[in-house]
């Protein structure tokens, strides 16, 4: 398997927006597979081991709900969902632009675009997640995005390998 990698986080004082980038040493269909197949979504996405899918339909205007569900420091039985709206979904343009809503803050909405660029067999993820307000923005960064989608990304890479 490659190296580990590790994700490209930006976040420019006074923007409203966070970028996202990461290389995978896997071509872009691939890669986009991954994104498209919720059996495979369930294998790489979030901090936790235990994800269900509720609704996956990677088309424009095609829903997404995955929960996450695990056991906090006290024993007890949590979950995390999120969920969205795919507006754009295309394999063939390498970009999936969505809507991103945790379940425990409602109304914090954010809009995501994901283009997969490839070049020499490997894909680049150039992400940008844009926030309603800098509040929300600092707060999706104080509660750990980086580290989580670090670890998704790192899940990822590690399925990519198994599959390719």
């Amino acid at each position: 398997m490659s190296e580990e990698k590790k994700l490209k986080v930006t976040a420019e004082p006074h923007q409203l927006s966070i970028s996202l980038e990461r290389t995978f040493d896997y071509p872009k269909d691939l890669v986009f597979k991954a994104f498209e197949d919720s059996e495979l979504i369930k294998q790489w996405w979030g901090v936790s081991e235990n994800i269900t899918i509720d609704a996956h339909e990677p088309k424009a205007g095609g829903s997404w709900r995955y929960v996450e569900k695990s056991t906090d420091e006290k024993g007890n039985d949590v979950e995390y969902a999120f969920h969205g709206v795919h507006h754009t979904f295309s394999k063939e343009e390498g970009v999936i632009v969505r809507t991103f809503e945790f379940e425990g803050m409602p109304g914090h909405v954010l809009l995501e675009t994901l283009n997969f660029v490839e070049e020499d067999g490997k894909t680049t993820i150039n992400g940008i997640s844009v926030f309603q307000s800098h509040k929300d923005r600092e707060g999706m960064m104080s509660q750990g995005m980086e580290w989580g989608a670090n670890k998704s990304y790192n899940q990822l890479e590690e399925l990519l390998h198994k599959i390719q």
